[in-house]
C-alpha cells in the first residue's frame, strides 16, 4: 500500500478511458458494505464539481439486493452513454410512493456510480474506470451497526445481505479489475482531505466500449 494524493488517483481513472467524448466518463466505486465508498464518493465528487453521482442502493430500493442489472443499464447506464440526461424512478419508487428521482444533468464531466456489486461482468462495457474500496471486515462491522443500529432486525437484515453478497464477491472478484484499489481503512499517516490510500499495481484500461 502507497499513500498517493487524490488528483493523482483521478488522473489514472481519466486516464484508463481517454476516448470518451460526447458524454461523461462513467466511473464505478464498489466495495462491500461499510466499506467507506459513500465517503470517498463524496471526496472525489468534490474534486470534480461537474459531476454527478448514482448511487446503486437507489435503484434497488425495495427490490433483491442485488437483482437490477436491467434496471441499471436501461434507465442510467445507456442514457449516460448516449450523452443523454437521468431522470428515473424506479418502479418500486412508484409502487411505494417514494417522492423524487434518480437524476443526472447531461453534460456531466464525470458520473460516479457507488454501490456493492457495480463492478461486475454485466457492467464492464458501460463503465469507463473502477475503484474498489477493500475494507477491514470488523471496522465494516462496526461502520454498519453505527450507520443503521444493532436492533435484531437490522441483524436479520444484514445477515440476508451477506447471503447474497459474500457468493457475489466470490463470484466476480471486482478487486481483480478494478482500475484503482483503495484502502477503506489504514494505519497509515494519510491526509484524508487530499490523500489516498492505495494498491500498487497498473491501470487497468475498459475491455471494450458499449453499443451506444
Amino acid at each position: 500500500w502507497r499513500v498517493e494524493k487524490l488528483a493523482d488517483v483521478l488522473q489514472q481513472l481519466r486516464e484508463a478511458a481517454p476516448d470518451v467524448a460526447g458524454r461523461p466518463r462513467v466511473i464505478a466505486i464498489d466495495g462491500r458494505g461499510g466499506a467507506g465508498k459513500s465517503t470517498l464518493v463524496e471526496r472525489m465528487r468534490a474534486l470534480v464539481p461537474a459531476s454527478g453521482v448514482v448511487h446503486t442502493d437507489d435503484v434497488a430500493w425495495n427490490q433483491a439486493y442485488f437483482d437490477w442489472g436491467e434496471l441499471m443499464v436501461e434507465s442510467i447506464l445507456r442514457p449516460l452513454h448516449q450523452g443523454k440526461a437521468v431522470d428515473f424512478r424506479p418502479p418500486a419508487w412508484i409502487q411505494h410512493d417514494r417522492p423524487g428521482a434518480i437524476r443526472v444533468a447531461a453534460g456531466a464531466d464525470i458520473v460516479w456510480v457507488e454501490g456493492t456489486g457495480i463492478i461486475r461482468e454485466e457492467f464492464a462495457p458501460w463503465i469507463d474506470a473502477s475503484i474498489w474500496v477493500q475494507g477491514d471486515l470488523d471496522e465494516q462491522e462496526r461502520r454498519l451497526v453505527a450507520r443503521d443500529g444493532d436492533s435484531a432486525a437490522q441483524r436479520q437484515h444484514i445477515a440476508a445481505w451477506l447471503a447474497e453478497e459474500l457468493p457475489l464477491m466470490l463470484r466476480e472478484q471486482p478487486w481483480t479489475t478494478a482500475t484503482v484499489v483503495v484502502a477503506g481503512t489504514t494505519e497509515l499517516d494519510v491526509d484524508p482531505d487530499t490523500e489516498l490510500v492505495v494498491a500498487p499495481g497498473v491501470s487497468r484500461r475498459r475491455p471494450c466500449a458499449a453499443s451506444e
